[in-house]
């Protein structure tokens, strides 16, 4: 059920095809106006936010109709346990109303905001060769020089997809590729809801490996998220406006606060899941503990280490960018910075990423 009225609903409908037309031509990043106050960073995570394409896959049994594509809470169902999270997608007294997790890490030159985007199933409705597992966590990380704006200008863009990283700079950009090439441009798309142009980020269904849009893009039946500061479910695997809550990493008791979780957490970075329910039936097999949160997010063919795309992003951009303004390595702020010693280490230890 919607929380917003009919008429809203009539106008956002409206609204729907200038979005569409919008998504397909690049707009210009313009620099905002001088600020006159500093803002939250819940108010640079919002503004900075992508407007998020989700391909849907209602076939098959796995799909639930699509809502296994939907993306929602890492406790949609009403627990923080992670083992049975596939069984009690789509059931009754649960709720897929859109959320993603953002975390905010400061230098003296530059903001990250990371994205992470959960599904309760990374699935298959294939026979051969192709496994699932429980629980699915991708994403993207933008870099946001401070320029002395009030949100400063976004530089670069970098996606996970699986175990692989790809990496995007928005048309104009001072940033170009590094020790690795760019792998496209970043588009931006106005949205309904606000007064801002978004980046625009793309999942396909399925397996939810997330790039810069159009690199994925939705094909038939999809969902289109948009930032907000509310959590709105689709009202079919084909709603082309929905918006979906943001939700700090580091808040009280969140994500970051559970990493030593057992129940949510199989070890530090990777969510706990198990092969209950029909998970694996009539595919090649289901994989336990595949999904990883921000901070276990991994390319094993690049130089930075597992989850220094959350926990240490200036010095991926180092390695993923040529930067000629150059930018601090000293962080301000940085709340991975307290689990650093346990972060390394669980790098250094952890299985290959498999997502």
């Amino acid at each position: 059920m919607r929380d917003r009225s009919s008429t809203n609903r009539r106008m956002a409908r409206a609204l729907t095809a200038a979005a569409t037309v919008a998504a397909l031509t690049l707009t210009p990043l313009t620099t905002p106006s001088p600020a006159t106050a500093a803002v939250s960073r819940a108010e640079l995570a919002l503004r900075w936010a992508p407007i998020h394409y989700q391909d849907v896959d209602a076939t098959g049994t796995h799909a639930l109709g699509g809502r296994s594509d939907y993306i929602t809470a890492v406790d949609f169902d009403g627990d923080l346990n992670g083992r049975n999270n596939w069984d009690r997608t789509g059931a009754s007294g649960t709720s897929l109303a859109a959320h993603a997790y953002y975390s905010v890490v400061e230098t003296s030159t530059h903001w990250y905001i990371t994205y992470l985007f959960f599904h309760p199933r990374d699935w298959t409705d294939h026979p051969f060769f192709e496994t699932e597992h429980e629980n699915d966590g991708e994403g993207v990380l933008f870099a946001i020089e401070r320029d002395g704006s009030a949100y400063g200008v976004l530089r670069g863009a970098v996606t996970v997809a699986h175990s692989d990283f790809y990496s995007y700079t928005p048309a104009g950009s001072t940033w170009s590729g590094g020790r690795e090439g760019v792998d496209g441009t970043l588009q931006f798309q106005s949205s309904p809801h606000d007064s801002f142009t978004h980046p625009v980020t793309a999942q396909e269904a399925q397996g939810h490996g997330l790039k810069a849009y159009p690199q994925y893009a939705i094909n038939g039946d999809g969902v289109v998220y948009y930032p907000s500061t509310v959590a709105e479910t689709p009202e079919s695997g084909d709603d082309r406006d929905v918006r979906y809550q943001l939700v700090d990493i580091f808040a009280a008791g969140g994500l970051w606060a559970q990493r030593t979780n057992a129940n949510l957490f199989a070890s530090l970075g990777s969510f706990a899941g198990d092969t209950s329910g029909d998970c694996g039936v009539g595919t090649w097999s289901c994989s336990t503990n595949s999904a990883n949160a921000p901070w276990g997010w991994d390319d094993g063919n690049d130089v930075p280490a597992r989850g220094e795309l959350a926990s240490d992003p200036a010095k991926l951009s180092v390695e993923y960018f040529t930067v000629p303004a150059g930018l601090a390595r000293t962080y301000s702020y940085n709340p991975y910075a307290t689990a650093a010693a346990a972060l390394a280490e669980a790098a250094r230890t952890a299985p290959p990423t498999v997502d």
